[in-house]
């Protein structure tokens, strides 16, 4: 199996980066734009307009940094996953020409979700600080639950790209899950309007530990639930070894089937 290349990996997310604007005129700033305009719509819109309310905090906007808080770190998430499930097929003419490793490509894709990351989170916290938002010190773990998100994000897009290359179907399946998913994990409601039986349910929810997480730093000024962060620590990281070893195993055939 080929070794990772770093110079490699950059280069095609610098490309990748690149292509999203390739041909308009405000090129890379729409990557600026776009947050500004979305976090403009959840916090101001959402949340003074609409006057919308948590429990739990008195504050005006609570609901639309509720909603920025989850949306932003999901986004991340499942654009993720979307994109590694057919990343072997999409990049079948560099794989087919260059000797490079496969996670390489996989891990090209969290590094071009994570510079969209970034600047969202750092436009959301310009918005918060300007509104004279009070920070709870839980942001400081803010890097170890995106590192979280994206391991989870890695294990299950790897596992679903092997799957992708011998059944095609596997890339609508995983984004009816996605969509499913989404609606499944309190991003856009809170927890305590469902039903006692599925608000349980919803507890063996690997994201909503994470998005649950960051919605108790920004919204609820508190640490996020640190025994189910350690628990999905594990499991994430055992996830993540199991889609390795599976694609190990089935390298030779994925190479040979494209």
């Amino acid at each position: 199996m080929p070794t990772l290349n770093l110079s490699f990996i950059i280069e095609i997310t610098k490309r990748d980066f690149a292509e999203r604007f390739a041909g308009s005129v405000l090129g890379s700033l729409w990557a600026i734009i776009w947050p500004l305009v979305n976090l403009f719509i959840y916090i101001v819109i959402f949340g003074k307009m609409m006057g919308a309310r948590l429990p739990g905090t008195s504050e005006m906007n609570a609901y639309g940094i509720y909603l920025a808080a989850g949306l932003i770190p999901w986004t991340a998430f499942s654009s993720t996953i979307n994109r590694s499930v057919s990343v072997f097929i999409d990049k079948k003419h560099i794989i087919t020409k260059v000797n490079t490793s496969l996670p390489s490509l996989l891990i090209h894709i969290n590094l071009s979700e994570t510079i969209t990351y970034l600047i969202s989170m750092t436009v959301f916290f310009m918005i918060l600080a300007f509104q004279g938002h009070d920070f709870h010190r839980g942001v400081m773990l803010l890097p170890f639950l995106y590192y979280l998100q994206q391991l989870l994000a890695m294990s299950l897009g790897l596992f679903a790209a092997v799957l992708n290359v011998f059944i095609r179907d596997v890339r609508e399946i995983t984004g009816v899950i996605l969509q499913l998913w989404f609606w499944f994990t309190p991003i856009v409601y809170i927890a305590d309007i469902l039903p006692g039986v599925v608000r349980k349910l919803i507890e063996f929810n690997p994201i909503y530990i994470i998005i649950q997480s960051y919605q108790r730093i920004f919204v609820f000024n508190d640490y996020p639930p640190f025994h189910a962060l350690v628990l999905l620590t594990v499991l994430t990281h055992a996830g993540l070894l199991f889609s390795l070893v599976l694609f190990r195993y089935l390298e030779k055939d994925i190479r040979d089937f494209l």
